[in-house]
């Protein structure tokens, strides 16, 4: 029973939590970089066996396609970075976490099918996300200068704290 006190003390349970986010934040990244590298290794034979078909045609429709894997792969990229910087600074950087969705809806945005024009609330819904994502990197973007600005800004490398122990 005293163990198990222990164990939920805020100091021991913090440790505990933080070691297990790092942990699955590492398995995420093995298995993210495994599926990104076959992605890519498909991705590159798909390529390389359609420049020597004849039939192929790279313009339009066969070119947005490329496109898009490309850019499922560098989206895919991303979201390893944000795992690793994660890993390395046990923060998750809002600004990458942006930028990788700002992605996300580009690739959107080139790979709409032709009949989107057909699809207003589609269209409009996009521009909207792209405009609100673009104002909250912005947004971030002047906090983080407003901060690294300050010479008394908070550290937000460390790990977690209690409550008590931030000294509220």
């Amino acid at each position: 029973m005293r163990r198990l006190q222990r164990i939920f003390q805020d100091r021991i349970f913090l440790r505990l939590i933080d070691q297990g986010e790092r942990l699955v934040a590492k398995l995420l990244a093995v298995m993210l970089f495994l599926v990104l590298l076959v992605a890519a290794l498909k991705f590159t034979f798909e390529v390389v066996v359609q420049l020597f078909d004849p039939n192929r045609r790279w313009v339009g429709e066969g070119l947005i396609a490329v496109l898009g894997d490309l850019l499922n792969l560098l989206i895919a990229i991303e979201v390893l970075q944000n795992i690793t910087s994660y890993l390395r600074r046990h923060v998750v950087q809002i600004e990458l976490v942006l930028l990788t969705a700002i992605t996300a809806v580009a690739r959107k945005v080139i790979v709409l099918p032709p009949n989107a024009e057909n699809k207003p609330m589609l269209v409009v819904g996009l521009g909207v996300a792209v405009l609100c994502l673009a104002g909250a990197f912005w947004l971030v973007r002047r906090v983080h200068e407003a901060e690294v600005s300050e010479p008394d800004g908070l550290a937000r490398t460390e790990p977690a704290r209690s409550f008590q122990e931030a000294g509220h």
